[in-house]
């Protein structure tokens, strides 16, 4: 069995000065000079940023996984997201100028966990949740692993790091659903053959929760681990307002009901109990621990 090692985080929160902002298809890539933040995270870690400004009604911050981190330069330690601007609080950030501040919480959660041992290694993207998957590649590569990657979206605007996937990986497959570029389909068509082909001992994947699940039981019928970077909507980022909570089994097999902002984001695939998420919603399972407390909702 592939033995896979995870380092827990120091946290900071700073005030973070954005230095470069760019468009990339339907999404924006953000430059944080964020010191204290950049020197400690990790591939999986993710980020709460505040929105709104000093006087905003936001009370609630907005988490986005790292995408990549520079511990020093120019302006000190800087960190990379890319945002989807689809509300008030994501349509703020995009609209930031260089040199407007955002407070900054970091890297919180936990990272995505690396082999010990070099072992051949297919990393699953889905739109911008590919995000963390290139410097992943990057941290991969340099323990001796095999890197295919996989990147699937809607359509073409929606695809994000192609280019920057065939700088850090052994291989690059794209999929599209409405086959503007590359396979037309799913990531789920072409995974099996990759897995198959690659022999790979491990397979990570961020995105969607429908495409976690269908990575977490190609993974499986290989033979692989699967360690997924969840979705669920977060808002405080640090376990406070249990809005991210989520079932997954223990090492003991049980079920409880977990923050995926603490204990997450990353998870084994075949401990999250995807049964659970339906119609768009995240239910409690009945044999989950303290399910009669909570009304089985």
């Amino acid at each position: 069995m592939t033995r896979l090692e995870r380092r827990e985080p120091a946290l900071a929160q700073v005030t973070g000065e954005l230095i470069a902002t760019r468009r990339v298809g339907d999404y924006h890539h953000l430059t944080f000079v964020a010191p204290g933040v950049a020197e400690h995270a990790r591939p999986g870690h993710f980020v709460a940023l505040s929105v709104g400004g000093d006087t905003s009604a936001h009370l609630l911050r907005r988490c986005f996984s790292i995408h990549k981190v520079s511990p020093s330069g120019t302006y000190g330690g800087t960190v990379d997201v890319v945002i989807s601007p689809v509300g008030a609080g994501t349509e703020w950030l995009a609209g930031l100028r260089a040199h407007d501040e955002v407070s900054i919480i970091g890297p919180l959660g936990r990272p995505f966990p690396l082999p010990k041992e070099p072992v051949p290694c297919v990393l699953v993207g889905g739109g911008y949740g590919s995000a963390p998957l290139f410097w992943l590649a990057q941290a991969l590569r340099e323990r001796g692993c095999a890197v295919e990657m996989v990147l699937g979206a809607a359509t073409e605007s929606k695809l994000f790091g192609v280019v920057e996937a065939r700088r850090v990986a052994d291989t690059v497959t794209v999929t599209t659903d409405d086959g503007s570029v590359g396979h037309r389909g799913w990531v789920s068509d072409v995974l099996p053959e990759i897995m198959r082909r690659s022999g790979a001992g491990v397979a990570y994947a961020c995105g969607p929760m429908g495409m976690l699940r269908s990575v977490t039981d190609i993974a499986q019928s290989h033979g692989a681990v699967a360690q997924v970077a969840v979705e669920e909507s977060m808002a405080c980022g640090v376990g406070v307002c249990m809005t991210c909570v989520m079932p997954v089994q223990g090492k003991d097999g049980r079920t409880r009901m977990v923050r995926s902002c603490v204990d997450g984001p990353v998870f084994r695939g075949d401990r999250v109990r995807w049964d659970a998420f339906a119609d768009g919603y995240c239910h409690v399972p009945d044999d989950a621990i303290g399910a009669a407390e909570m009304g089985g909702h």
